[in-house]
């Protein structure tokens, strides 16, 4: 069995499995716009298929449901219309059987498809679409959290909460001035947006080789961190005064003891774990009180191959703008990625509910600087 048929059996499998601690109604509410339902990841995963391959390399594909490609498109406008963003909850039908037999009839072409010696663009858009999908097992986890926070009854998921890493390294890591290389530039599948390989120029500077705990960011809080603006980014203030945000996601102080709610159900916080679910605007600022500041996504990529990651996504100073070169793809593929490179923060390295063998040190996720919801940390940097 070749080895792109393997991951993709793989990684179908494992999509179905981190939902099989759902019960019948976890699959369907959507609890803000920007968590979409677990029945809708599992349609959209096997969309991406069905639309971007089995309909172009498969002679009389017959397509599983003609008004799938409304519902369970996500952004893609050169394929047409779909449902908005924040009704893919008010998708009650078709059922989670179905959705299921979906993903079966799916995957049965595409394992004709690949077991046929497919051409070098099917393996292409095969592996694309596999690593589409372990991205999207990492948001039905995210997404998952949110809407369970939501319900009064604290209600739990596993046994695991994947927020009790702890640092393994602590201390400060120099790095000298230079021109450094910077992207993707093996053979391996990379995303377009880490292409193409170039040289920056970068000061001295120093980065943390530990992440900022719990406790570290409750002192922030006990000392007015969310009251006094000359630690914000306007923007950043505006958003906590406007949200009344006082504290970082899913936390609640009960009886003068921080808690928060974790997919294990409600925990007392642990001070000496690392922090999650912080935004840009809750970073930067944590980062101006203590006489710091994050680092750009270059520095980042330069030291990180000296430190410890993986346990958070971690915010850095850097726009997500295209690099020198970058090219986007041809047909719809093209809009994965260069159509948001505008108003977003990159993020590097992983987190702890990322899928194995889906991070690398070149590695550009993004999203908007209130976003709280990601598993996201905070590493610090200084000019000397």
């Amino acid at each position: 069995m070749n080895n792109t048929l393997t991951r993709f059996k793989s990684t179908r499998t494992h999509t179905e499995t981190l939902c099989k601690p759902l019960q019948i109604e976890d699959y369907t509410p959507q609890s803000t716009v920007f968590a979409s339902p677990p029945k809708w990841h599992l349609a959209h995963t096997s969309w991406f298929f069905e639309e971007m391959i089995l309909k172009t390399y498969t002679k009389d594909y017959k397509v599983f449901d003609s008004s799938f490609g409304y519902l369970f498109n996500s952004y893609y406008n050169s394929l047409g219309q779909r449902i908005e963003r924040q009704n893919r909850g008010l998708i009650t039908r078709p059922n989670i059987e179905t959705i299921y037999k979906y993903r079966a009839h799916v995957d049965l072409a595409m394992i004709v498809l690949l077991k046929n010696k497919p051409s070098v663009e099917i393996e292409e858009l095969t592996i694309l679409g596999i690593n589409h999908e372990q991205q999207h097992q990492e948001l039905l986890l995210t997404d998952l959290k949110y809407t369970f926070s939501q319900n009064p009854i604290h209600p739990k998921y596993d046994n695991i909460n994947f927020v009790e890493q702890k640092n393994t390294e602590n201390g400060w890591l120099q790095i000298n001035e230079g021109n450094y290389n910077i992207g993707h530039t093996s053979n391996d599948f990379c995303f377009d947006n880490e292409l193409a390989s170039h040289k920056i120029f970068l000061q001295p500077f120093k980065i943390a080789k530990h992440l900022v705990t719990n406790g570290e960011y409750i002192a922030f809080i006990e000392a007015g961190g969310y009251s006094d603006p000359k630690y914000w980014l306007d923007d950043g203030w505006h958003w906590i005064t406007k949200n009344k945000i006082d504290h970082p996601l899913y936390w609640a102080l009960e009886d003068d003891k921080w808690k928060h709610y974790t997919l294990s159900g409600l925990k007392d916080l642990n001070p000496d774990t690392l922090l999650c679910h912080i935004s840009f605007y809750e970073a930067s600022a944590f980062a101006f009180w203590k006489g710091l500041r994050l680092p750009t996504e270059f520095e980042w990529e330069v030291a990180s191959k000296q430190f410890n990651w993986g346990n958070r996504w971690e915010w850095t100073y850097s726009a997500y703008l295209p690099y020198p070169n970058f090219k986007t793809a041809k047909g719809a593929v093209g809009e994965y990625n260069g159509k948001f490179m505008i108003n977003l923060m990159v993020l590097r390295g992983s987190s702890s509910v990322t899928p194995k063998n889906h991070s690398r040190f070149t590695y550009r996720n993004f999203f908007s600087p209130e976003t709280q919801w990601q598993f996201s940390g905070i590493r610090l940097a200084s000019n000397t």
